[in-house]
C-alpha cells in the first residue's frame, strides 16, 4: 500500500543481451512483466528491422489459425482454453508447428472440398429422383385453360401439317420462391404451346452449402417443336433451374428412379464416411489448435519486443532500454541470469540515467482498481506526484452518501455489491460477456462502500425509505408543551396545528443522541430545517474538501524540491480559500455552538455578514455575531486581496531572479564542471519549472537548454492565479449540489413512498383483503424504487461526486498529466 500515495520509482535500464540467448531472455521477461521496452528503432521502417522474417511467419501461422478456427467453429464445436502456463516455444519449434499446421489445413480444405463435392452430387442425385418420382403421379395437366387458345388443340389430328412431330418433355427442380415467375414467363413465351407441372417437394431437401433444409418445386413440361423446346432450355438456364433427363416411356423411367435410388444410398454411405474422417480430423484441431495459437502470440510478442532492441557494433549482443521498478531490479538480474545461462554469456544490466520523465507504475489490489480507475480516468498522474486515490477510497463513497443518504437504500445497495464480493472467484461470474454486468462487477468494491456510506448518512438524516425510525426517545415533549400551554379540546378543534416551544419548560429536552430527531418528519417545517441544515453541511463539506486539495499540495512541493511554492503559492492559496470561505464555515459553526433558544429569534443573519463582509459596511438591523467582527472581516478580505499579486507575481520574479543568477554563475566561470556535464543543480527547477506540469517530476539533464521567457511564465502564472481565485467561488457553490441532490432524493423517495405504498395501505384497510391488495402494490413499489431511486438515482449521486473530485478537488494538486507504465507481458496472450 506504500506506493498508493505515489507512484514507484522506476528507473531506465540498458539490458545487453548474448545473441543466443536474447529470445530466451526476452520470453522470460515476458512471462514476469516487469519491463516497459523503449524502441531504439523508432527511425527504422518496421520492413527494415532484424526480426521481420519472423514476425511474417508468425502472422501467416495466425492466418492459419484463423482459418482452422472457423473451421472449427462452423462444424458446431468449441475450442477448449489452453493449459496455463505455457511458455514461448524456442524458434526451432515454429518450424514443426508450420508444418503441422499446413498440413492440417490442407488435409481440412480436401477433405471439405470432397464433403462439399458429395453433397453436390447427393443433392442433385435427390432432386432428380424427386422429377422422376413426379412422372410416377397422376397424369400432367395444363396449368393454364382459360383464354382463347382453350379452343386451339395442341396436338393436330393424324394428317395434318404437324403430323411429323412428337411430343419431348423437360424436366427438373428449382426453387420455390422463382417457380411462380417462370411458370409466368414460360405460358407468355410460348404462347400456351405446352402442359407444365409444378409440384413442390414431399420432403425438405438439404441445402449443400448451408446445410439448411430447404423445399423445392420440381417441374415436368411437355411440349412439341424444336423452336418451343430451345425457348422453354433458355428460360430454365435463366432461372438457374436444375434440368434432368426425362425418359418417355413409364418402365425406363421407373429403370432410372431405381437406380438413383441405389445411387444416393451409395453415395450417402460415402459421405458418410467422409465426414467421419472430418470430423477425426477438426478433434485434432480441437487438440492442438488453442496452445499453438498462445504460443505463436508469445513468439510474435518477443519478436517485436526484439525488433526494438539495437545491434551493437560487434554483432555479438542486443542492447535494449526498458523502465523497471527500482524495487524490481534484482528479480530482473536474476532472471536474465537464469536465461542466458545455457548461452555460456551473462546478460548485463545496468541503470543509465535517464532526460525523459519516467512512467508512472502505481500497483493496486482488487480493492483499490476501481478507486485507482475514478483518478486515471481524469488523467494518469505524472511520476512521483501525489496519487489520489487512497483519499478518494473514503472521500468518493461519502460525498455519494451525503446525496444518497437513506437507510433503505444504501443497505439494497451494500447487499447487491455484498453478494458481487462473495462470488468474484467464481468461474462463471468472472467469464460473464453482459457489459453491464461485468461495469458493475469492476466496481464491486465501489459500491460496497457507496451502500456503506450511504446507510450511515441516512441514519443521520433518519430516514429509511423516506420514513423515519425511532431508535432513541425524541428530545422534544409534546405532554409538556400541553401542560403548560393549557391545550382543551375546543383550543385542539380549532387549530390543527400546534407549535412546540423550546423555551418553554420542560419542553426541549436536549439533542437527539445520532442524527435528525424524527419528530421533524411530522413537523410543517421540516423541508426548512432539512434545507438550512443540508445547505451549511454542504458548504462545510466543500471548504474542508478543497483545503484538503491544496494542502496536499505541499507535499508534492517538498518532494520535488520546490520549496518556493511553499510560500508563493500554496500559502497565499489557503489565505484566499481560507480567509474568505473558512471565515464562512467560522460563522456557520460559530453560529450554532454560541446562539441559544433563548435568542434564536434575533439571531443574525450570517449571509447579510457576508455580504457586508465585501461591501465593507454594515447592516444596523443585523447585530454583529461576536466583538470586533467588522474589523476581522475588513483585515480578511484585505489579507486575500493582498495574497492576489503574490500569487501572480512570485513564482514568475522569483524564477526569474533565479535564472538571471544562474547565467553570472556561469558568465564568471564557477559551474564549468556543471556545464561539461550538462547537468544543473538538481534542485534548480527554474530554467525548466514553469509550464502545465510545474516539473522536476522526473529528469533535469535538460533544463539547461530549455529556454526561459518571462512572459511565457507570466501567462502561465496568470491563468493559474484567475483560475484558482475564481474557482473558489465558483467551486463552493458547486458543492451546494450536495445539498440539492440530498433534498431531491429525499423528495422522490416521498412521493414514491406516498403514492405507491401508503394508497395501498389504505386501499388494503378497505376492501378487508390486505395481503392481495399489497402484493402487487409492494411489487411495483418495489421495481420502481430499484429502477428510479436506485439506478436512476444512484446514476446521478455518482457522476455528481464525479465531478467533485475531478474539478473540485483534483485541480488544488494534480496535473494528471503522466502516463502509465505498460510492461512488457504475456498475461493478455494467456487470457
Amino acid at each position: 500500500m506504500g506506493s498508493m500515495f505515489r507512484s514507484e520509482e522506476v528507473s531506465l535500464v540498458q539490458l545487453f543481451l548474448p545473441t543466443a540467448a536474447a529470445y530466451t531472455c526476452v520470453s522470460q521477461l515476458g512471462e514476469l512483466g516487469l519491463v516497459e521496452f523503449r524502441d531504439l528503432n523508432a527511425s527504422v521502417s518496421a520492413f527494415q528491422r532484424r526480426f521481420v522474417v519472423d514476425v511474417r511467419r508468425c502472422e501467416e501461422l495466425e492466418k492459419t489459425f484463423n482459418f482452422l478456427q472457423e473451421e472449427v467453429w462452423r462444424a458446431g464445436l468449441a475450442l477448449p482454453p489452453p493449459e496455463g502456463g505455457l511458455p514461448a516455444p524456442p524458434p526451432r519449434d515454429l518450424l514443426r508447428i508450420q508444418e503441422e499446421t499446413d498440413r492440417l489445413a490442407q488435409e481440412l480444405r480436401e477433405v471439405r472440398k470432397n464433403q462439399q463435392a458429395l453433397r453436390a452430387q447427393l443433392h442433385e442425385l435427390q432432386l432428380h429422383e424427386a422429377v422422376l418420382g413426379q412422372g410416377q403421379g397422376p397424369q400432367l395437366a395444363a396449368t393454364h385453360t382459360d383464354g382463347p387458345s382453350e379452343r386451339t388443340p395442341l396436338l393436330q389430328s393424324p394428317g395434318g401439317p404437324h403430323q411429323d412431330l412428337r411430343v419431348n418433355f423437360v424436366a427438373g427442380a428449382v426453387e420455390p420462391h422463382k417457380a411462380a415467375a417462370l411458370e409466368r414467363l414460360l405460358w407468355r413465351a410460348c404462347r400456351g404451346f405446352l402442359i407444365a407441372s409444378f409440384r413442390e417437394t414431399e420432403q425438405k431437401l438439404e441445402d449443400p452449402v448451408t446445410g439448411e433444409p430447404a423445399t423445392w418445386m420440381t417441374f415436368v413440361i411437355s411440349y412439341w417443336g424444336e423452336q418451343i423446346g430451345q425457348k422453354i432450355r433458355k428460360i430454365t438456364d435463366c432461372f438457374h433451374c436444375h434440368v434432368f433427363p426425362f425418359e418417355e416411356q413409364e418402365e425406363a423411367r421407373r429403370g432410372a428412379l431405381q437406380q438413383l435410388r441405389q445411387q444416393s444410398h451409395e453415395l450417402g454411405e460415402v459421405l458418410g464416411e467422409t465426414e467421419r474422417f472430418l470430423s477425426q480430423v477438426l478433434g485434432r484441431v480441437q487438440q492442438l489448435l488453442p496452445p499453438w495459437q498462445v504460443q505463436i502470440r508469445k513468439m510474435k510478442a518477443v519478436y517485436l519486443a526484439l525488433n526494438q532492441c539495437s545491434v551493437s557494433a560487434t554483432h555479438k549482443c542486443l542492447v535494449a532500454e526498458a523502465w523497471c521498478a527500482s524495487r524490481d531490479l534484482p528479480a530482473l538480474q536474476q532472471a536474465l541470469l537464469g536465461s542466458s545461462r545455457e548461452a555460456g554469456v551473462s546478460a548485463v544490466v545496468h541503470r543509465i540515467p535517464c532526460r525523459d520523465m519516467p512512467p508512472t507504475l502505481i500497483r493496486t489490489t482488487r480493492f483499490t482498481t476501481s478507486f485507482q480507475g475514478i483518478v486515471d480516468a481524469y488523467g494518469v498522474g505524472r511520476y512521483q506526484e501525489v496519487n489520489p486515490a487512497p483519499y478518494t477510497i473514503i472521500t468518493f463513497p461519502f460525498l455519494f452518501a451525503v446525496m444518497f443518504g437513506d437507510v433503505g437504500h444504501g443497505l439494497l445497495m451494500f447487499l447487491f455489491a455484498l453478494a458481487m464480493v462473495l462470488a468474484e472467484d467464481r468461474p462463471a461470474v468472472k467469464s460473464a460477456k453482459n457489459e453491464i454486468w461485468r461495469t458493475f462487477f469492476s466496481g464491486r468494491y465501489l459500491l460496497l462502500l457507496m451502500g456503506l456510506f450511504s446507510v450511515y448518512t441516512g441514519f443521520i438524516y433518519n430516514e429509511c425509505f423516506s420514513r423515519a425510525t425511532v431508535i432513541f426517545p425524541s428530545g422534544w415533549s409534546v405532554a409538556a408543551m400541553a401542560n403548560r400551554s393549557g391545550w382543551s379540546d375546543t383550543f385542539l378543534a380549532e387549530h390543527p396545528l400546534l407549535a412546540l416551544d423550546p423555551n418553554v419548560s420542560g419542553v426541549f429536552l436536549g439533542p437527539y443522541p445520532f442524527g435528525i430527531d424524527p419528530i421533524w418528519s411530522l413537523a410543517v417545517n421540516h423541508l426548512s430545517f432539512l434545507n438550512s441544515f443540508k445547505m451549511k453541511m454542504s458548504v462545510i463539506l466543500g471548504v474542508t474538501h478543497m483545503a484538503f486539495g491544496v494542502v496536499l499540495g505541499v507535499f508534492n512541493h517538498v518532494h520535488f524540491g520546490q520549496w518556493h511554492r511553499l510560500l508563493l503559492e500554496t500559502l497565499p492559496e489557503l489565505v484566499f480559500l481560507l480567509g474568505l470561505f473558512g471565515y464562512l464555515v467560522f460563522l456557520v459553526c460559530y453560529k450554532w455552538l454560541r446562539v441559544s433558544v433563548a435568542g434564536a429569534t434575533s439571531a443574525p443573519s450570517i449571509l447579510i455578514h457576508f455580504i457586508n463582509m465585501f461591501l465593507f459596511s454594515r447592516s444596523p438591523t443585523n447585530r454583529p455575531l461576536f466583538p470586533g467582527q467588522e474589523a476581522v472581516q475588513s483585515a480578511l478580505v484585505v489579507l486575500a486581496l493582498a495574497t492576489v499579486p503574490v500569487l501572480l507575481l512570485g513564482t514568475p520574479l522569483f524564477l526569474h531572479w533565479k535564472h538571471r543568477r544562474h547565467l553570472k554563475r556561469r558568465h564568471a566561470g564557477q559551474l564549468q564542471d556543471e556545464v561539461k556535464t550538462g547537468l544543473l543543480d538538481g534542485t534548480d527547477t527554474s530554467v525548466a519549472g514553469w509550464g502545465s506540469d510545474e516539473e522536476k517530476a522526473g529528469c533535469s539533464g535538460d533544463q539547461e537548454a530549455a529556454e526561459f521567457v518571462l512572459s511565457e511564465v507570466l501567462m502561465h502564472q496568470a491563468i493559474h492565479t484567475i483560475e484558482f481565485c475564481l474557482g473558489c467561488i465558483s467551486n463552493t457553490a458547486s458543492y451546494l449540489r450536495l445539498w440539492a441532490l440530498s433534498l431531491a432524493h429525499a423528495q422522490l423517495s416521498e412521493v414514491l413512498w406516498a403514492m405507491v405504498m401508503r394508497v395501498g395501505l389504505g386501499l388494503g384497510r378497505e376492501m378487508g383483503v390486505v395481503a392481495v391488495a399489497l402484493v402487487p402494490i409492494f411489487a411495483a413499489f418495489a421495481v420502481m424504487t430499484v429502477a428510479i431511486l436506485l439506478v436512476m438515482e444512484g446514476l446521478s449521486a455518482f457522476l455528481h461526486a464525479l465531478r467533485l473530485h475531478w474539478v473540485e478537488f483534483q485541480n488544488k494538486f494534480y496535473s494528471g498529466t503522466g502516463y502509465k507504465l505498460n510492461p512488457f507481458t504475456f498475461a493478455v496472450e494467456d487470457d
